[in-house]
């Protein structure tokens, strides 16, 4: 993962985003987001632009993604009913995976509260091999590097 200044980062950064309200369950005690949510998050952010950008379809295409490293940087803490924003941008991509760069707002906030990254390998279904991104994921991808 490239080297993130975390106040260097904006939402406008991003352009692919989406709003996640948050739950009651989301907190701790301390009325935080738990560190577990915002990988949670994460993955809504992930699934969201593979489903809507990448046009795959996680049950019945040949080739599917496979998560192979996620990062988090945890930077403040969300707090209590806060409706999250959440950015990506395609930061690297090969002939056979993507690097996202994610990044967690909070509604009114400038800087991030957290930032990290989401590496997927392409494999094939029936083999759980590598292969090439699908061409219409890598054109969807394109417009978001």
């Amino acid at each position: 993962m490239s080297e993130i200044n975390e106040k260097n980062e904006r939402l406008e950064n991003f352009p692919y985003t989406v709003d996640i309200p948050t739950r009651w369950g989301d907190y701790d005690l301390l009325n935080h987001l738990n560190n577990v949510s915002y990988y949670r998050f994460f993955e809504i952010i992930v699934v969201g632009f593979i489903e809507q950008i990448g046009r795959l379809d996680w049950l019945a295409d040949q080739v599917v993604p496979f998560a192979a490293e996620s990062k988090c940087l945890f930077l403040r803490p969300l707090a209590y009913q806060e409706t999250v924003q959440g950015g990506l941008s395609v930061e690297m991509m090969s002939n056979r995976s993507a690097t996202y760069k994610i990044a967690l707002f909070g509604e009114a906030s400038h800087t991030p509260a957290a930032v990290g990254h989401f590496v997927h390998v392409f494999v094939d279904r029936n083999t759980s091999r590598p292969v090439q991104i699908p061409d219409k994921t890598r054109q969807g991808f394109q417009k978001y590097c």
